[in-house]
């Protein structure tokens, strides 16, 4: 089995450096500068909890940030590599508080393994896991469905995946990487969205993909790929300061990999993801808590969204109690 590194992203949206780099830069109408982009839940001592208990096997940690660190964060691990974007990210991309150029850069880092693991900051391991449930015979794996991208003008990030999936069917014929991918398509680990591949699977292209939001395996060859076929897109996505409608994201890498049938299926019920709603906070926290205490999958993403700072800071709480149930130890990550 080759090695296998895990790379994170996180930005302390409270460190005041940081916000007066950021202040420099006006946002326009076409860019996300929102407070869901860079708020913290202060968790991330249960992510590092998590992959020590829960995937010892993991080669390095890449921890992926504009400069600052966790104060509590013990930088002498030897599995610990501390990346600032300047060490990898272009010069002329810089400074960037884009994560899609943060993302889309990854394969430049020095000494990152071929086969690496991305993670958001929101993205907690909460059972055991093997290599196996990352890559499988040298292949990414993945949850894979085809969907219909449904835009909205509030919400910017819904454009990249029409911008991924234009730039996927420029390369790979839709009918026959289903054909020639059959089983992985239309296996039973795909789970309930694999109905929408079926509804879908007469399209002349590729209408879209859909995204399990987990932690995404990739190869390194890939963004190579992807970058020297279509280099000018990634730079001028790499370019805007912050995400703009136009961009491309991480999901390009992802969804090239999938039509080219780099990948092998894993189960719909490695993980789930959590989309918090100001409308629907009280039952989706009940269903995250409930998940992450019953460790009824391996992974378990919190996507941040509207609510009160009061709500907010409830939420917090109660989500260090289920954490702290599951993972009371102190990791090798902390000081």
């Amino acid at each position: 089995m080759s090695k296998i590194d895990f790379v994170i992203m996180w930005v302390d949206g409270n460190d005041p450096k940081w916000q007066q780099e950021k202040m420099k830069y006006s946002i326009d109408n076409n860019a996300d500068g929102s407070i869901y982009r860079y708020r913290d839940f202060g968790l991330l001592k249960y992510w590092f909890r998590g992959v020590e208990k829960f995937a010892p096997w993991v080669n390095n940690v890449y921890f992926v940030t504009w400069g600052h660190v966790p104060e509590w964060l013990n930088t002498c691990n030897p599995k610990i590599k501390i990346v600032k974007h300047s060490d990898y990210i272009p010069a002329e991309y810089l400074p960037t508080f884009s994560a899609n150029t943060i993302e889309n850069n990854l394969h430049r880092i020095e000494g990152l393994s071929e086969n690496f693991v991305l993670l958001n900051d929101d993205f907690y391991l909460i059972n055991h896991t093997t290599e196996q449930d990352f890559f499988k015979d040298g292949k990414p794996m993945d949850t894979v469905a085809l969907n219909v991208q449904c835009p909205q003008k509030s919400l910017i990030s819904r454009y990249f995946g029409i911008n991924d999936t234009a730039i996927v069917n420029e390369y790979f014929d839709f009918r026959l990487s289903l054909k020639d991918n059959f089983w992985k398509w239309f296996s039973l680990k795909n789970g309930k969205p694999m109905l929408r591949t079926i509804i879908l699977k007469s399209c002349p292209r590729f209408p879209g993909f859909w995204q399990h939001h987990l932690a995404s395996s990739f190869c390194k060859a890939t963004f190579k790929e992807v970058w020297d076929r279509e280099y000018e897109v990634l730079h001028q996505t790499s370019l805007h300061k912050f995400r703009e409608s136009t961009d491309v994201n991480q999901w390009l890498f992802k969804d090239w990999q999938i039509a080219a049938g780099n990948f092998n299926v894993r189960s719909i019920k490695f993980g789930e993801s959590f989309f918090i709603d100001r409308d629907g906070i009280s039952s989706i926290k009940l269903k995250m808590l409930s998940y992450i205490r019953n460790q009824k999958g391996k992974m378990i993403a919190i996507n941040d969204g509207e609510m009160s700072n009061v709500e907010f800071d409830n939420l917090v709480q109660d989500l260090t109690e289920s954490f702290q149930h599951i993972l009371p130890n102190k990791s090798s990550f902390e000081k």
